[in-house]
C-alpha cells in the first residue's frame, strides 16, 4: 500500500470544494510524509472496501503550501503494534523512508485489543499493554532513525458505539485505556497525540454508519484529517 505522488489532477478533483475548511500553510519546503499503521489509515471503509483515509487527505494539505511532497503510506489492513514494531526495526525501504521524512503519522494499537477480545475477553487488558509496550519500541525506534522527524499518533474513536449499553460498559473502558496509554507512550517520546473521539463519538452514526462495521466513511476520515492538520499547525507556531 505504497503510495507516492499522486498526481496533481486527482488532487484537484478531491479538494475542490474541501480545502477551504483546513488553514493553510504558506511555506516553501519540501515535505516527506509517511504514514504508518493498520486500516484506518489504509482506508478501509464501512463496507470492507478502500478509499481515501485521513492520510490522502494529510498528503493534499501538505501539497498546498510546500514544493515538493513525497508520500508514502505503509498501513495495512489488520497490522497489529507487532507487526509495525517488526517493520521498523526489519524492514529495510521502511526505515529508509522513516530516515527521509518530515511528518510521520501514526495509528495502531486497536488490533492488539481486538484479537485478545475475540480469543479471551477475560484477557483483553493484556492487549493493551502489549500496544503500549511496542509503541515505545515503535516510538523510540522512529527516533533513533531520525531525531527531527515530526511524528504525531492517533487516538482511536469508540468502536464500539453500536453495542447494547452493557456490552459497552465493559468495552469502552479498554478503548479508553489504550488511548490513555497511547497517549502517554507518545508525550514520553515527545511526540504528539492526536485525540478523535471527542469529534466522531458524538455523531457515530453519521462517520461510521453500519453497525456491523466500526470503520470510518470519508467524512469521517476528512474529520480525523483536521484533528491532525491542526496539530501540525500548532507544533508550526510553537517553533
Amino acid at each position: 500500500m505504497k503510495k507516492r505522488l499522486v498526481s496533481l489532477m486527482t488532487a484537484a478533483v478531491l479538494f475542490s470544494s474541501n480545502s477551504a475548511t483546513f488553514a493553510s500553510q504558506p511555506s516553501d519546503r519540501s515535505v516527506e510524509y509517511v504514514a504508518l499503521g493498520d486500516s484506518i489509515p489504509a482506508g478501509m471503509t464501512p463496507y470492507g472496501s478502500y478509499d481515501l483515509s485521513y492520510t490522502d487527505y494529510l498528503f493534499e494539505q501538505f501539497k498546498n503550501g510546500a514544493t515538493q511532497v513525497v508520500y508514502n503510506n505503509f498501513a495495512i489492513s489488520g497490522y497489529s503494534s507487532d507487526q509495525l514494531k517488526n517493520d521498523l526495526q526489519n524492514n529495510n525501504t521502511i526505515r529508509q523512508e522513516v530516515r527521509e521524512a518530515t511528518h510521520i503519522t501514526v495509528t495502531i494499537g486497536a488490533n492488539d485489543l481486538f484479537k485478545r477480545l475475540l480469543s479471551d475477553p477475560s484477557s483483553a487488558y493484556e492487549g493493551v499493554i502489549t500496544a503500549s509496550d511496542n509503541l515505545q519500541t515503535i516510538l523510540s525506534t522512529i527516533d533513533e532513525l531520525n531525531p527531527d522527524v515530526e511524528v504525531y499518533v492517533m487516538g482511536y474513536y469508540n468502536p464500539f458505539a453500536y453495542y447494547p449499553e452493557q456490552v459497552q460498559e465493559f468495552l469502552v473502558p479498554l478503548n479508553d485505556a489504550l488511548n490513555a496509554e497511547i497517549e502517554k507512550r507518545t508525550e514520553a517520546n515527545g511526540d504528539t497525540f492526536v485525540p478523535t473521539g471527542n469529534r466522531i463519538d458524538p455523531l457515530f452514526e453519521k462517520y461510521m454508519p453500519n453497525p456491523e462495521d466500526n470503520h470510518l466513511n470519508i467524512k469521517g476520515y476528512k474529520i480525523i484529517a483536521k484533528e491532525f492538520w491542526k496539530a501540525i499547525m500548532q507544533n508550526k507556531k510553537t517553533k
